[in-house]
C-alpha cells in the first residue's frame, strides 16, 4: 500500500446547473483540465443540486454520474469523492463515492436526512460508518447535515481516522453554523477537516455562500474561499499532525463509548 505523508485535496467550488447531470459533468471537465492533486471534493449532489424530484435526477447504482467521476479519477490520476441522488432497491440514497485512479470504490450513505428541507420524507438513510483508506491516511466522509451530530463523526480508538471530508449544499443564512461546526469538528477529533460547499442560486430559490474551508487539527482556518466558483488546494501533512496529537494528547481522554 502506498502511504503519503503529504496529501493535497482539492476543493471544487461551484454553482451547481440544477437537475442537469450532463451540463454539470462538461463545466467540471473543463475546470478540472489538467488538474493535478490527490484527492478532489465536489459538493452534495453535485451533479444535480440538492434536489428532492428523484423520479428525474435519481440515478441507478454507477449509473452515468458515477461512470463519469470513474473516468476522471483514472485521467486525472487522482481520487474523486462527491454525492449522488441514487436509486436501488425502490429506495433513494444521497450517495458519497470516493473513486482511487487504481479503480477502488468507497460507499457511504448519508445517514442524517434534513427533515426540515423534506430530504427525509424523500431519501432513506444510511447506518454504517465509513473509513476510506487512502495512501496512508484514514479518512472519513460525511455529507452535508451530518456535520451537526458529533457522536456520528465521534473519533475513537476503534475506528481511528486523520481527515473528515464534508460536502454540502449548505444554505447561506445558515452559514455561520457551517462553519462554526467544521471547525468544532476538527477540535474535538484533532482531525484535519476539509468542507467544500456550492454557490448561487438553486432550483428552490435557496442562496448558497460557498464558505468552503479547511480546519487542521486544533482547529485553525487554514484556507477559505467566498462567495465565487474556484478550486481551493491545499496540502496536508501527516507528521505535522502527529506531532500535535502526540504533543496534546487530547484523544487520549476522549470517553471510550463507540457509536458504530
Amino acid at each position: 500500500m502506498e502511504i503519503q505523508n503529504k496529501l493535497k485535496i482539492s476543493l471544487i467550488q461551484y454553482d451547481v446547473i440544477w437537475e442537469d447531470a450532463k451540463a454539470n459533468h462538461t463545466y467540471l471537465d473543463e475546470l478540472l483540465a489538467n488538474h493535478q492533486t490527490d484527492i478532489i471534493l465536489l459538493p452534495e449532489m453535485f451533479a444535480s443540486g440538492f434536489s428532492m424530484n428523484v423520479e428525474k435526477i435519481g440515478q441507478k447504482p454507477f449509473g452515468e454520474t458515477f461512470e463519469w467521476m470513474q473516468h476522471k479519477a483514472k485521467e486525472l490520476n487522482s481520487a474523486i469523492a462527491g454525492s449522488i441522488s441514487t436509486h436501488e432497491n425502490d429506495k433513494y440514497y444521497n450517495r458519497f463515492y470516493f473513486i482511487c485512479p487504481s479503480g477502488s470504490i468507497y460507499i457511504y450513505d448519508k445517514k442524517h436526512l434534513f427533515s426540515y428541507g423534506k430530504e427525509a420524507g424523500v431519501y432513506s438513510a444510511g447506518d454504517k460508518i465509513v473509513t476510506i483508506d487512502y495512501k496512508g491516511w484514514q479518512i472519513r466522509p460525511i455529507v452535508c447535515y451530518d456535520l451537526r451530530f458529533p457522536v456520528w463523526i465521534r473519533n475513537t480508538e476503534e475506528d481511528p481516522y486523520d481527515l473528515i471530508l464534508c460536502n454540502a449544499s449548505w444554505p447561506k443564512a445558515r452559514r455561520e453554523a457551517w462553519i462554526s461546526l467544521l471547525k468544532a469538528r476538527a477540535i474535538e477529533n484533532m482531525a484535519f477537516v476539509a468542507g467544500v460547499n456550492r454557490i448561487g442560486v438553486d432550483g428552490y430559490n435557496l442562496q448558497y455562500q460557498g464558505d468552503s474551508h479547511l480546519f487542521d487539527t486544533l482547529g485553525q482556518d487554514l484556507e477559505t474561499i467566498n462567495n465565487h466558483p474556484e478550486i481551493l488546494q491545499f496540502e496536508i501533512d501527516k507528521e505535522e499532525q502527529d506531532k500535535t496529537r502526540k504533543h496534546f494528547n487530547f484523544l487520549n481522554d476522549r470517553d471510550s463509548f463507540y457509536f458504530g
